[in-house]
C-alpha cells in the first residue's frame, strides 16, 4: 500500500506500524520530503527505523517530483532548478532504497511548460531518465516509467500505456541496462479511457510494478466500476508476478476501509 495516500490521518512515522497492524507487510511511498530532494540524514534514518521496526518492506519509492498530488507534475523534464533537484535526489533516494531492500524507483516525467519547446523537455527527460536508470542499476533496482491520465493531468505528456512503454524502451536502448520498466497504474489508465484487459495482455511483460485505485473516484476497491480480483487474475495469467499496490484516496479512517475491502491480501501491498 502507498503510505503517502493511506493512513494519512497518522504522522508519517506511525504509518508503517498501522499498515502492519492491518495485515500489510509491503508498502510504497512517494518521496516523503516534497520540498527537499536531499533531507538531513536524521530524517532518512527515522523513516528507515519506522519501516524496519514495523516489519514492513519498502517495495516502491518515487524519486523527487515536488509536491504531490497536484495534478502530478514530476520534475525530470522541467529545465532549471527542478531538474537539478531531481538529479540531486538520485543518489539520496537510491541509497535510502538500497538500505531497505527496495528495488523499484518511480520517476514521474513532468508536465509540459508553456513557452518551452517540447523537444527540449523530451531531450532533458531522456537525459535524466538515463541518469536515474544508472542510479537504480547501482543498487540492483528497476526504474519505473508511469502513465497518468489527461483529464486530471492535462499537461502531462505520458497518458497512455503505449507512450510509457515506448519511453521505457528508449531509456533501455540508451543505457543498455534493460532495467527500465512500465509502471501500470490501473486507475490512471481506466480514467483515461483505456481497455485494461488489452493493456494487460499487451504490456504485462514490460511491467515492473502495478498500482490500483477504483475508478471513477480513485477510491477503495468496491467504490467504483473496476474489478480488482479479475484484473489481478488477468495480470497473473499474463505472466506478471510482481506487486499490486493500493494507491487510493480513503474516504475515512484507513484501517476500517481496508478491513471491508480486503478480507484477504495475498496479491496486494
Amino acid at each position: 500500500m502507498n503510505l503517502s495516500l493511506l493512513f494519512t490521518e497518522l504522522p508519517l512515522l506511525e504509518r508503517p506500524a498501522a499498515a502492519a497492524a492491518a495485515g500489510f507487510r509491503a508498502v510504497e511511498l512517494w518521496w516523503p520530503w516534497p520540498d527537499d530532494p536531499a533531507p538531513p540524514p536524521a530524517g532518512l534514518a527515522a523513516l528507515r527505523d519506522a519501516l524496519t521496526a514495523a516489519g514492513t518492506r519498502l517495495v516502491g519509492l518515487n524519486l523527487y517530483a515536488g509536491r504531490l498530488p497536484g495534478p502530478d507534475r514530476g520534475a525530470l523534464s522541467l529545465p532549471g532548478p527542478e531538474s537539478e533537484r531531481f538529479r540531486a535526489n538520485l543518489p539520496v533516494a537510491a541509497d535510502f532504497a538500497a538500505s531497505l531492500g527496495c528495488t523499484a524507483l518511480n520517476a514521474l516525467y513532468g508536465n509540459r511548460l508553456p513557452g518551452v519547446d517540447p523537444r527540449v523537455q523530451d531531450a532533458l527527460a531522456l537525459e535524466n531518465l538515463v541518469l536515474a536508470a544508472r542510479a537504480a542499476h547501482r543498487i540492483g533496482a528497476r526504474l519505473l516509467v508511469e502513465a497518468l491520465n489527461s483529464p486530471e493531468s492535462p499537461a502531462y505528456p505520458l497518458v497512455t500505456a503505449d507512450a510509457a512503454v515506448a519511453l521505457a524502451d528508449r531509456v533501455n536502448a540508451a543505457t543498455g541496462l534493460g532495467n527500465t520498466a512500465f509502471l501500470m497504474d490501473l486507475y490512471h489508465l481506466a480514467r483515461g479511457g483505456a481497455d485494461l484487459d488489452d493493456v494487460i495482455d499487451r504490456h504485462a511483460a514490460a511491467t515492473g510494478h502495478v498500482q490500483f485505485a477504483d475508478c471513477p473516484g480513485r477510491g477503495a476497491p468496491g467504490t467504483g466500476a473496476l474489478d480488482l480480483a479479475a484484473l489481478a487474475a488477468r495480470l497473473r495469467a499474463a505472466g506478471y508476478e510482481g506487486w499490486i499496490a493500493l494507491e487510493y484516496r480513503p474516504s475515512g479512517p484507513t484501517a476500517g476501509e481496508l478491513a471491508r475491502a480486503f478480507p484477504r491480501r495475498e496479491d496486494v501491498s
